[in-house]
């Protein structure tokens, strides 16, 4: 269920998850019937969040672990579940890690390993984004800077801001606050916003990114080629790089169709002068393919999984002195 609305000339994007439960099939009375359209309404979040759900009785089950894991959520940052891994990035011409982008994970005393698809949606809901995003941002700076006072080469550390994140009036000066405690310089982290933030009012986003590029972080549009329609915004915002969407190089197999498009975006961004980074890279046909087109850096299950700090720790250490000086010619 969506709807777009023409607010002082800006278009607004509406979307809206609504769940049904019908009396008296559903529910003798009103207590009843609530429940169990909070139920339907649990259920209709998990198909992308805008849809409408009737309710039905296996869905107790789904909204009862729903309602689980949500309160866990709320203990996870306090008792430390959360940990980091970090999908290292290469350059394509040197083939050096230049880059990790920081990826969470919730480690459960008693489901184990959940993934973020699975937590994600329910922090944003939940507002709970904000304060588990400002953790991951310290505790990648602060890994980061643990790595290059090891005497590890130093590289690019990526984060990524929800749009719930990325709109909070106090971002600029978090960020600032961030890289003080944790002593890394601004020029190592990289913000990955996703190009749906351009749905807001542009002068307001423009304001944001200005800030940010004053403090000296680098801004990358993830996941490109998937959200916003128009993308006149490429001229406007100030940003760094461009992020090709994974499902773009996963079907780069040789096809006339995706292959265009990563060409495409390859070639906008050689163009507006943005660094294009390619994610998803699982085959040495779409390394090749997409270094040949000039692709800048790459990440992926080819080059690397996400990783523990120390792994990548490892992976860096093999090439210290190489690494060490090209990563800081790109500061």
């Amino acid at each position: 269920m969506n709807g777009v609305f023409q607010v002082d000339g800006q278009e607004l994007f509406v979307k809206a998850s609504v769940g049904v439960s019908f009396y008296p099939r559903n529910g003798q009375n009103w207590n009843d019937l609530f429940k169990n359209a909070e139920s339907a309404l649990y259920s209709a979040k998990g198909d992308a969040g805008s849809s409408y759900q009737a309710y039905k009785p296996e869905m107790d089950t789904r909204g009862k672990d729903r309602l689980i894991m949500e309160t866990a959520l709320y203990h996870a940052l306090e008792k430390r579940q959360f940990v980091l891994h970090y999908q290292p990035q290469f350059d394509l011409l040197s083939g050096l890690v230049v880059g990790a982008e920081a990826l969470i994970r919730w480690q459960h005393p008693e489901l184990g390993m959940i993934s973020p698809s699975e937590f994600i949606p329910i922090l944003e809901e939940t507002g709970l984004i904000v304060s588990v995003g400002e953790w991951v941002l310290r505790a990648a700076c602060a890994q980061n800077k643990q790595w290059q006072d090891a005497g590890l080469p130093p590289i690019r550390i990526a984060v990524n801001l929800s749009a719930i994140q990325f709109l909070q009036p106090a971002l600029a000066q978090t960020i600032r606050t961030v890289l003080k405690e944790t002593g890394l310089f601004s020029g190592y982290l990289e913000l990955e916003i996703t190009e749906n933030i351009a749905m807001y009012a542009e002068d307001a986003v423009i304001a944001i990114l200005d800030e940010l590029r004053a403090i000296g972080i680098q801004i990358a549009i993830d996941d490109f080629g998937t959200g916003y329609s128009s993308l006149s915004y490429l001229k406007r915002f100030p940003i760094d790089k461009l992020k090709i969407d994974q499902s773009f190089v996963r079907d780069c197999q040789g096809g006339i169709n995706d292959d265009g498009i990563v060409m495409a975006i390859i070639g906008m961004g050689r163009s507006l002068k943005l660094k294009v980074i390619a994610e998803g890279v699982e085959t040495q046909m779409q390394a090749d393919f997409l270094k040949l087109n000039g692709c800048d850096e790459v990440q992926g299950y080819f080059y690397g999984k996400p990783m523990e700090g120390g792994d990548l720790a490892l992976l860096m250490a093999g090439t210290v002195s190489s690494n060490k000086n090209f990563c800081e010619a790109m500061v």
